[in-house]
């Protein structure tokens, strides 16, 4: 079975929402309508602080938008609600099961990532479809947590399977390197959903990556 994997640019949500925040969620959703609006086809829906219902009406909201054919949505650390939702991924962090429990959870036919950093054992990737890694830039979450890794770091990790999608303050301009280094996409927070103007930074790395 060949499983839906994420797009080249597949953005993640900024996970600032915090249980009972209507007017956040509504926020969130107009930030990716406007995204898919400019040409987005992915989205990863990371919001931990969430509660399962207020997760799952919004993974719902965000599975109406990207709706139309190759378009992919992923959840972040729940893969019980992937098949009530109709996901395309779950993504795996350190916080996650291990990917053969995942797995059972949420079925075959679901794409299973995994996050990823310098110096992680590779045995670790075993059972997962794709992979990120970073940070490639300083970002302000992994400042004095994981240091950057560079482009050169990024070209030795792709040697490995699975696919890879590079992530940590990735830039439009930083695009075809991304490609040229063998991975797979880029994976972005903070330059579009992130970012005051979602369909202005989905246009920008789109045209760069074209």
């Amino acid at each position: 079975m060949t499983l839906p994997l994420p797009p080249t640019l597949l953005a993640l949500t900024p996970g600032r929402l915090s249980q009972g925040d209507r007017a956040g969620l509504e926020r969130l959703v107009a930030s990716v309508d406007a995204a898919v609006r400019a040409g987005l086809r992915g989205v990863l829906v990371r919001e931990p602080a969430l509660a399962d219902g207020d997760f799952l009406e919004l993974a719902e909201r965000l599975r109406t938008i990207l709706s139309s054919p190759g378009a992919w949505l992923g959840l972040h650390d729940r893969p019980h609600l992937a098949t009530s939702v109709g996901a395309e991924g779950v993504h795996l962090g350190y916080r996650s099961l291990p990917p053969g429990a995942a797995r059972r959870v949420c079925g075959s036919g679901v794409a299973l990532g995994l996050s990823t950093h310098m110096g992680d054992d590779p045995q670790g990737f075993l059972g997962v479809d794709y992979r990120f890694f970073g940070p490639l830039r300083e970002t302000p979450s992994k400042r004095g947590i994981l240091e950057p890794t560079g482009f050169e770091e990024l070209a030795r990790q792709t040697c490995a399977p699975p696919p890879l999608w590079a992530l940590g303050g990735l830039e439009p301009a930083d695009g075809p390197r991304v490609l040229e280094c063998g991975a797979r996409g880029l994976a972005v927070l903070g330059g579009i959903l992130g970012s005051g103007d979602p369909a202005r930074g989905t246009r920008a790395y789109l045209e760069a990556l074209a």
